[in-house]
């Protein structure tokens, strides 16, 4: 990842609502969730919503699918883990011990229990 697309992922995630949008579709997982369902989950308007989910998608964090008449939202894991690792990919500076617990942190939140 470059540093202008990572600079794109964290403007995006400075939004408090645009990260609760993208932790609320991590945690849906790979089956996503409606527009109108992620609107009422996080209190947001439609119109609101619409300029978040365009903004996350624009910094590679989200994607969308057609299911009918819904437009499916799911995090971008790609995206995610990109941009993970150029936050972590100068941390160690050839000591590994320093990050070395960075591997745990996903265990500690469960998020992939």
């Amino acid at each position: 990842m470059q540093l202008p697309t990572a600079v794109e992922a964290l403007s995006a995630l400075a939004h408090a609502s645009r990260l609760a949008v993208l932790r609320l579709l991590v945690r849906a997982g790979a089956e996503g969730m409606a527009a109108g369902d992620i609107a009422r989950e996080i209190g947001a308007l439609p119109n609101t919503l619409s300029t978040h989910l365009t903004i996350l998608g624009n910094a590679g964090l989200i994607q969308s699918r057609r299911e009918g008449r819904s437009v499916i939202y799911s995090a971008d894991y790609d995206g995610m883990r990109d941009l993970l690792g150029f936050l972590v990919a100068d941390c160690c500076a050839g000591h590994p011990e320093i990050c070395g617990s960075l591997g745990a942190l996903a265990i500690d939140a469960d998020c992939c229990s």
